[in-house]
């Protein structure tokens, strides 16, 4: 059987954030997977800070069942989830990268298998989707699409293999990948997505944050919000003027004082939206153009048998 596995190098990159109870059954059917298929792989852990007995567990099954290397990447402190996953990407070697999120397996094992097969057929971008989407995401990832000009329709994923050819498109980009997903999807790469029956697991990081700097940086959004904001503001200001002067011409005199501040807190509002937008932009463009640091990791621990 070995004589038929893929002779592509595989890293497997995988999340953790307090998950005792399905690290050892998540990496027992992940490497059943690739040592099925593949000849040579390896495993990356990125530690974001567990407090539980995850690492523990995960060390514990590697003294025991490991094949091929895994790397352990411990976080000096909680960092969330895309700057560990950053982490994790940069210590990855593999002609492909497999990159999970989340433990939970709540697809069959075999769809790790079905990405590398659709990769294969000309797609640098594959992800796996459930077929049911939570209303907050469904919401998000409209008005996301809606303004990222990308031909690749963004929604929740579950995990997502890219091409080495897809890694150094986005880090070429820039440094600092802010949202994975969306840094792919305007690569200008070919992009493919699987579906399996099912939805995904809920996520507890910065989901907000995270939505902000994606439509920010990804997408035409702002700029259009602020000139929307900009043109209706224009436009109140030109219905007040013309107001004032049919009040003017039949004679009767301007003493609505309800008005004049209905207009300028109108005003005033939306300035101020849009200098929250351009705070916005210019605190993102600091960030990336100046935090050299993108993480900090506490130690690396190599594990092979």
């Amino acid at each position: 059987m070995a004589d038929n596995r893929e002779t592509n190098f595989i890293s497997a990159v995988v999340y953790l954030q307090d998950d005792a109870g399905k690290v050892v059954p998540f990496f027992a059917q992940l490497c059943a997977q690739l040592e099925a298929h593949f000849e040579n792989y390896e495993l990356i852990a990125v530690n974001d800070g567990c407090a539980d007995d995850t690492v523990k567990l995960l060390r514990e099954w590697a003294g025991e069942s490991l094949q091929k290397p895994l790397t352990i990447l411990n976080m000096s402190l909680r960092q969330g989830l895309e700057t560990a996953m950053n982490a994790g990407l940069d210590a990855a070697i593999g002609d492909f990268v497999y990159e999970f999120d989340s433990l939970e397996m709540q697809y069959d094992a075999d769809l790790v298998w079905q990405a590398y097969q659709k990769a294969l057929s000309g797609f640098d971008v594959v992800t796996a989707c459930p077929d049911r989407q939570k209303l907050l995401s469904r919401a998000f990832y409209r008005l996301f699409n809606a303004f990222s000009g990308s031909p690749y329709r963004l929604e929740t994923d579950v995990f997502r293999l890219v091409s080495r050819r897809a890694v150094n498109r986005v880090y070429a980009i820039s440094n600092q990948l802010p949202y994975r997903k969306a840094a792919y999807a305007a690569s200008g790469l070919a992009c493919a997505t699987l579906r399996f029956h099912g939805s995904a697991p809920s996520r507890g990081d910065a989901r907000f944050d995270k939505a902000m700097d994606s439509l920010a940086l990804y997408t035409d959004a702002g700029y259009k919000i602020s000139l929307g904001l900009s043109l209706g503001m224009l436009a109140l200001t030109l219905l007040a003027l013309v107001y004032t002067v049919v009040i003017w011409v039949v004679g009767t005199p301007v003493t609505g004082w309800t008005t004049t501040m209905l207009v300028l807190s109108a005003g005033l509002a939306g300035m101020f939206f849009i200098l929250t937008i351009a705070v916005k932009y210019l605190n993102l463009l600091v960030r990336l153009t100046f935090k050299k640091q993108n993480y900090l990791i506490e130690g690396i621990e190599k594990l092979q048998k």
